[in-house]
């Protein structure tokens, strides 16, 4: 009982620290909810294939049907299979592995031809020396954001239609964003870009980045059009060469973004920089920054609102870049 007071006196003051045009687009408590469950031990760190997986599946598929999301074909399950090379965290090599991604997407009310890809991955590490690494930023907070979008746009549809994809095996190779890419339920040409958001939720400087602009310097045209002021400080980079960029990480395939881009589809990857927490079992709720993970959905959110509405132009920057 006093666990669920202070949770909830810290909601009425995260609420009401926002500005005024971050609250009522998402609920703020149901958001840390989702992180904090994802995250939790009886997940057991949500590894590819183990019980703690399908543990993450069954939510995610519960709250795809609270937002009412479509699924392709009557599944929301896109089942995939791969063998390893070479040993993957705790995996033997030359072993088969299943992965599921979950699949659901909103019809755009004015154009349901063309497609913004919304991805998260839910998987994490598992369980490593008997130590829990449950993922919380990365990448519970992810899959808890891309939650709020679905409840947003449930609420206020689309123009064009969104398809939402919680992916899995990103942490072995990117293999679930592969899989989604190589056998899309629509046509490839009519997903216009792909916005993937892995950890969002803990930054000591405060800082968000949107990584993308160096390869489709066009996009960043459309940031210019946001004319809302942010107390979470976005910033642009890490997507180009480590030689030209003087040796800053280039995280053009650090992420399932990276098969997107591959195939031609412009991105926009949200995520922080890394943190002492990453790959670590301390990678608990009980660390994020959930003040700024708030502030940071919200602005994410916002991002996706706008390359909707700007979605055809953009398709046609996309042809003549």
């Amino acid at each position: 009982m006093r666990q669920f007071l202070i949770l909830t006196f810290l909601f009425i003051f995260l609420v009401y620290s926002l500005p005024s045009q971050a609250q009522g687009k998402f609920n703020a408590l149901q958001l840390l909810t989702d992180i904090k469950t994802l995250s939790s031990d009886d997940f057991q760190g949500r590894k590819v294939g183990s019980a703690g997986s399908k543990k993450a599946q069954e939510y995610i598929i519960k709250r795809f049907l609270e937002f009412k999301l479509m699924p392709f074909d009557g599944y929301y399950e896109q089942n995939f299979s791969f063998t390893p090379a070479f040993s993957v965290g705790n995996a033997a090599p030359n072993t088969k592995i299943s992965g599921t991604n979950l699949v659901g997407y909103i019809e755009g009310k004015l154009n349901k031809d063309l497609f913004i890809v919304l991805t998260a991955h839910y998987d994490h590490l598992g369980i490593r020396n008997n130590e829990i690494y449950n993922g919380a930023d990365d990448n519970a907070s992810g899959i808890a954001s891309l939650l709020a979008m679905a409840e947003y746009f449930h609420k206020n549809r689309p123009d064009h239609s969104i398809i939402f994809v919680a992916v899995d095996a990103e942490e072995m190779g990117l293999k679930g964003a592969y899989h989604f890419v190589d056998f899309p339920p629509v046509p490839k040409e009519k997903i216009v870009m792909n916005i993937n958001i892995d950890m969002i939720s803990k930054s000591d400087k405060n800082e968000l980045y949107a990584c993308g602009i160096y390869h489709y310097p066009f996009l960043k045209n459309y940031f210019t059009k946001n004319i809302i002021k942010y107390e979470v400080s976005l910033k642009f980079g890490h997507d180009m060469p480590e030689s030209m960029s003087g040796g800053v990480q280039d995280w053009t395939y650090s992420s399932d973004h990276g098969p997107f881009h591959k195939a031609g589809i412009p991105f926009i990857y949200f995520g922080v920089e890394d943190h002492p927490d990453y790959h670590r079992p301390t990678d608990r709720f009980e660390r994020i920054n959930q003040v700024f993970f708030i502030k940071a959905a919200e602005l994410v959110l916002d991002y996706v609102i706008l390359f909707d509405k700007h979605l055809k132009a953009i398709k046609n920057e996309k042809i003549g870049k």
